[in-house]
């Protein structure tokens, strides 16, 4: 047996057009070789095969057994190695994957009602699931409940992660239409709230682990001043709606804002401690970056982001 390890697979590229044309000449044409170059692979193809594989006739070659055997395995071969070498296709019209991605609720408000109306026109046989964003490392996502994408703000990841900016997130404080207090205070909405009575007022925060601290209590810590957290909800929506049923306020993303205003009745106004805008990222693992399927579903979620 023939040890591959010896074997230039380029003279096979070779062989086969010799099947082809029969003709060292032609053959050297469709592979843009010269003749001699060819000539010169028939006699090393003859020696790895143990067979003369062409033998002259008239002006041509006609082609041995042994090579006519060869025809149709050689093709293939070089056709897998063409697949494996070359770039996979992949058809989002055709296609039928399906794909997880995690992110918080503000997703399923904001993202997915406008990437399914995408979807519907360009892949409308792929399913998408939004899971839920899960508490603590994001790496878990990965691990624990296996995701194909992460939406979440930038944070430190392990190298084996994938990751670029999607859009940058603005929050905006809410009160319902009526809040007892704010009106005490004669303030209207888009008015500042006074710092000391930001730190009196009943605060609900979004987390999805219950943790009673965000960027906010950072920024009040650098002024030694502290808001009172009486409420965490995992979910955006969840927090809206106690917002709209009492007198409490919290910060709401402001691509929320209106959809909130409108439906439940909330207000905005201006906070006393000025909200850094967050990053927020896609993630994925690195295996999946250069996978068609996955780069082209990424594009999509850039292209129905960037209008954030």
């Amino acid at each position: 047996m023939t040890d591959i390890s010896n074997v230039d697979l380029n003279l096979l590229r070779v062989l086969d057009a010799l099947l082809i044309d029969v003709s060292t000449k032609k053959a050297a044409v469709r592979l843009n070789l010269s003749q001699p170059a060819v000539s010169a692979a028939l006699s090393r193809l003859r020696i790895t095969f143990d067979d003369p594989l062409f033998l002259r006739q008239g002006q041509g070659l006609a082609p041995t057994d042994r090579a006519l055997a060869l025809e149709y395995p050689l093709k293939q071969v070089l056709h897998n190695i063409e697949d494996l070498l070359g770039q996979v296709e992949f058809d989002p019209a055709e296609s039928t994957e399906h794909f997880r991605i995690s992110g918080s609720d503000f997703y399923s408000e904001m993202l997915m009602p406008a990437l399914g109306n995408h979807l519907a026109d360009t892949a409308p046989n792929i399913v998408v699931h939004l899971v839920d964003l899960l508490p603590g490392s994001h790496a878990t996502q990965f691990e624990q409940s296996p995701v194909d994408i992460s939406l979440f703000p930038k944070s430190p990841m392990p190298n084996w992660l994938d990751w670029r900016p999607v859009f940058n997130a603005t929050f905006f404080l809410m009160a319902r239409r009526g809040n007892r207090v704010i009106e005490e205070a004669k303030l209207k909405p888009g008015d500042t709230i006074p710092l000391d009575l930001f730190c009196d007022l009943h605060h609900i925060l979004y987390s999805i682990d219950g943790k009673p601290e965000a960027m906010a209590d950072r920024a009040l810590a650098e002024l030694n001043r502290k808001r009172r957290v009486v409420m965490t909800v995992p979910s955006f929506s969840g927090v809206i709606r106690c917002v709209s049923v009492s007198d409490r306020v919290a910060f709401v993303p402001s691509l929320m804002a209106s959809t909130a205003n409108k439906l439940h009745g909330l207000e905005i106004y201006k906070s006393p401690i000025d909200m850094p805008k967050i990053e927020n990222i896609m993630a994925w693992h690195k295996k999946a970056t250069d996978t068609p399927s996955h780069k082209w579903l990424r594009e999509q979620l850039v292209q129905v982001l960037s209008t954030f």
